[in-house]
């Protein structure tokens, strides 16, 4: 569990370095009901094959947030690309170990 601001930044930078540069095809792809997403706290990132990054995002559980809170955004996005050049990046995070980064 990081000790500090300092510590807490660095192990943030890391966890975003690692989804933001997630090769794509190591992504997950996205499906409208999620259920390759595991439901555990993590801090995700949607990609797009030519696009790039379209967004980052942290929860408590990473099925819940796309099976619920971002339903209707994903599908919108879903609908507005072929679901076959979006996908998620994730990195699980340990609630108990590290709270401060969720």
């Amino acid at each position: 569990m990081p000790t500090n601001d300092s510590e807490l930044q660095a192990q943030a930078r890391k966890i975003l370095d690692a989804i933001a540069f997630t090769p794509f095809e190591q992504c997950q792809p996205l499906t409208r009901e999620f259920g390759n997403i595991p439901a555990r706290p993590g801090i995700y990132a949607v990609r797009h094959i030519t696009d790039g990054l379209l967004y980052i995002g942290k929860t408590k559980s990473l099925r819940g947030r796309f099976s619920g809170g971002h339903k209707a955004f994903l599908w919108a996005w879903l609908d507005k690309y072929n679901d076959e050049d979006v996908r998620i990046a994730m990195q699980l995070v340990s609630y108990c170990e590290n709270p401060a980064l969720l």
